[in-house]
């Protein structure tokens, strides 16, 4: 069953609900299916290897200490973060295909760090939107019969995971946080869209989070467009110890600037949130535009960027200070 946090409305705010759809306000908004279907006719995507085998895969602790700050890049947008004896994950995708189909679309061109069995207890699961590379059914499915997470998603996007016997779930709409034993959980804007189908476009809501846990911040973009949310969760929260930013899915930028991030934009949010550290997330293991698998990685290194800013491989672990 679903619920949202006490105190809070069933009413959405009209900044950025009309009654219908959510939308990105004083934003440009996603492109439509027009301008889908052009890109899609006039595409040219970089070639890519098929798949790339130099993933080590690697088995995470089952907790860290009270001073630790531990993350672990599993793939895409899966991140493990492990702090004070919480462990919250990411967008999990284990899934071949980020697809509602098993035999067509994005196919994985990397495998996972870490093998979902070899996953600790987890105390939250965190879904920033509805797109198959983000919110992975099988995976949450696998995930939910553990019997041992709390999945938190953007408003209206509960419904989903309930039909599925996925739970429990919590719904956070914007400004919205979720208080759970040893952290609390933040619901932040993004600029991006929601669709699963051709009928329910932006019927959900999209979001970033920002997880406090003993005076730590760690803001989790999920998929976002440059733009002047960054600041506002600077101001509101202070700089986080730790940001997650993604830097993949970005040509062609007539197509893509409205929904994804550039590598060199990334760097700039980087800078404007005041991040300790930063991690670049969602590249490197499914070919979702027409930027290659490592073009993103190779276009990040390629600008100047600061030391603070982390390139990991999927199984890599990092300890922030």
């Amino acid at each position: 069953m679903a619920s949202r946090p006490k105190g809070t409305s069933e009413r959405r705010s009209p900044q950025h609900f009309d009654g219908r759809r959510f939308f990105n306000p004083e934003a440009p908004q996603a492109p439509g299916f027009f301008e889908f279907f052009r890109w899609k006719f006039t595409s040219r995507p970089e070639w890519s290897p098929n798949f790339i085998s130099d993933v080590e895969q690697s088995v995470p602790p089952r907790q860290v200490d009270d001073d630790e700050l531990r993350i672990t890049l599993v793939n895409h947008s899966t991140v493990l973060l492990q702090q004070s004896g919480s462990n919250i994950l990411t967008d999990p995708i284990w899934s071949e295909r980020a697809s509602p189909l098993s035999w067509i679309g994005p196919r994985r061109r990397r495998k996972p760090g870490v093998r979902s069995e070899d996953l600790p207890r987890l105390d939250a699961v965190l879904i920033s939107h509805n797109h198959y590379d983000h919110l992975d059914l099988p995976t949450l499915r696998r995930l939910a019969a553990r019997r041992d997470s709390t999945f938190i998603v953007p408003a209206r996007g509960a419904r989903l995971l309930c039909a599925e016997n996925i739970g429990p779930t919590h719904e956070l709409d914007w400004d919205e946080s979720l208080s759970l034993p040893g952290f609390t959980v933040h619901c932040v804007p993004a600029l991006h869209f929601s669709s699963r189908h051709i009928y329910d476009r932006n019927r959900t809501l999209w979001c970033g989070y920002v997880i406090e846990c003993r005076g730590r911040r760690v803001y989790f973009a999920g998929d976002t467009a440059f733009g002047h949310h960054f600041a506002s969760i600077r101001e509101k929260f202070g700089p986080p110890h730790l940001a997650l930013l993604p830097i993949g899915a970005y040509e062609p930028r007539w197509f893509m600037a409205p929904v994804h991030m550039a590598p060199e934009e990334a760097v700039k949010a980087h800078e404007i949130l005041g991040a300790n550290t930063s991690v670049a997330i969602h590249h490197g293991t499914f070919q979702l535009s027409d930027d290659g698998i490592d073009t993103p990685k190779k276009q990040l290194l390629a600008c100047p960027q600061p030391a603070s800013f982390l390139l990991l491989h999927n199984g890599q672990s990092a300890n922030i200070a």
